[in-house]
């Protein structure tokens, strides 16, 4: 999907709350080129966009990412959501394609005794999550930490962790990890 640069600065730029005077002050370009780039009278160059969306603080990805992201549903019903593990643990992810997402959404499920391994997990990024029903053992750096409904956790994922699941019954967990490691 091509990207119209014109009207795409244009809205922006209002979105910014900035004047096209305003806008070329800020990213040192004369406000007879903004004028021009977004009547789509003239394609700028890269460095030329580069330097007005430094006026507004966005890089060139988001800048050509954002149209597409817009067109992507807010809402995605129970049905909607995709399983992305099976076996005695379920992971259902909010949202199909991670690819240019900074962030996952997990709603887990534990079966009765189902845990991550007994090598611990570690990735770049942080995670968290609230237990909605059930148990949770919780193994951070060596340190066992059990989670009932309505617990939470939150931490630095570089740090050696697992999940266990020790109890009678299914364990359901909502989470989020940033950036998505799965």
């Amino acid at each position: 999907m091509a990207i119209d640069v014109g009207p795409r600065l244009r809205e922006l730029r209002e979105r910014s709350g900035l004047s096209q005077r305003a806008l070329a002050k800020r990213s040192r370009i004369s406000n007879a080129t903004i004028s021009l780039i977004e009547s789509n009278k003239l394609n700028p160059s890269v460095a030329v966009l580069k330097r007005i969306l430094d006026g507004v603080q966005m890089d060139l990805s988001t800048f050509f990412a954002t149209k597409a992201s817009e067109s992507e549903p807010v809402v995605y019903r129970e049905s909607e959501l995709v399983e992305i593990g099976r076996g005695k643990i379920s992971y259902w992810q909010v949202g199909g394609e991670l690819a240019g997402r900074s962030m996952q959404i997990l709603h887990e499920r534990y079966a009765p005794g189902a845990d991550t391994g007994k090598v611990t997990l570690h990735h770049k990024g942080e995670e968290g999550g609230v237990v909605i029903r059930g148990h949770l053992e919780l193994t951070v750096d060596g340190k066992r930490y059990l989670l009932g409904p309505g617990d939470a956790y939150y931490f630095d994922s570089s740090r050696p962790h697992r999940f266990r699941n020790g109890g009678p019954e299914e364990c359901e967990i909502v989470s989020a990890c940033s950036p998505p490691s799965l």
